[in-house]
């Protein structure tokens, strides 16, 4: 007898580029908390497709922060560049039905391109041919509206054609991209809430459209507030974030919640991270985040 799949089933997908800090702690938070809440299922992916960027050691460093903080998960952890052939296999199905193309544009090439939302918009100076050399692979939009209601940003979407134009599947030196490779794993992992910081809402219109273009079906999504400095920079490695530690894991747990607006109970920092994790289970509230778009690090002593 084979047991049901899970109805929720969420994710947290860190990229290997440096250790966690309290941003990143803040998105884990949130999506394992919703997974809890939903009594369904949490994965852990490591999106390591672009090596130039990666910091050698940092996946397993990540791990061990997030076991030492309570997370569990409930697969095996998956590594996005084992899934390598599965993303070729469906660029090549693209470019069969005619649904994307071989672009040689360089980025001098682009250089004069009108500028959007999104950066510079490909003029599609390739959709009809283009010359010798290595070529990224561009999917083709339109600019019917792609839009999307977020749990807590509300409605949100893009005309891609005015925004980006045709975007890059494939880059020129044969690594997937973001968009597609995540799109194409949260179909086949069966994820069905994408939990993720505010800063990459920009990215879901394309996601959606790549998504109904391969036929698959549309995950919610819920984008939570990113974590500032006090320059109102997203905490990150490039501007200094530094790394959360194993110590006082329950204390910068609480803090965490805190930060994400839930009613934390004096004392509870002080417990285990299993009865912090138990209190989540019954108590957290995603909606206190509603439009919610920063959270200032720095007056919790990050940043």
């Amino acid at each position: 007898m084979t047991s049901e799949p899970a109805s929720y089933v969420g994710r947290f997908a860190p990229s290997p580029t440096g250790p966690l800090h309290f941003g990143s702690l803040l998105t884990a938070v949130a999506s394992f908390a919703q997974a809890l809440v939903h009594r369904g299922e949490w994965l852990i992916r490591i999106e390591d497709i672009d090596p130039p960027r990666e910091q050698h050691g940092s996946d397993k460093l990540i791990l061990d922060m997030l076991e030492a903080y309570g997370f569990e998960w409930n697969r095996p952890v998956s590594y996005q560049s084992t899934f390598a052939p599965r993303h070729d296999e469906l660029v090549a199905c693209l470019l069969d039905q005619g649904l994307a193309y071989k672009c040689t544009c360089s980025r001098r090439d682009l250089a004069d391109a009108t500028r959007g939302l999104l950066g510079a918009i490909y003029p599609g100076t390739c959709r009809n041919g283009c010359g010798s050399g290595a070529a990224a692979v561009r999917i083709i939009v339109d600019d019917r509206p792609v839009e999307f209601e977020d749990a807590l940003q509300g409605p949100y979407g893009h005309q891609l054609q005015s925004v980006s134009g045709d975007f890059v599947i494939k880059r020129r030196d044969g690594l997937i991209a973001y968009h597609l490779a995540v799109v194409i794993d949260d179909f086949d992992q069966g994820i069905t809430e994408i939990v993720r910081g505010i800063d990459l809402m920009d990215s879901t219109p394309r996601q959606i459209y790549l998504q109904r273009q391969l036929g698959f079906t549309t995950p919610a999504y819920m984008h939570v507030p990113i974590a500032v400095n006090g320059d109102r920079q997203k905490l990150s490695k490039s501007t200094g974030a530094r790394p959360i530690s194993a110590e006082n894991a329950g204390k910068e747990l609480c803090m965490a919640l805190h930060c994400l607006d839930q009613n934390v109970p004096a004392g509870l920092a002080d417990e285990g991270v299993s009865t912090i994790w138990q209190w989540v289970s019954e108590n957290w509230s995603a909606r206190e985040l509603r439009f919610k778009k920063e959270i200032p690090a720095t007056l919790h002593g990050y940043g």
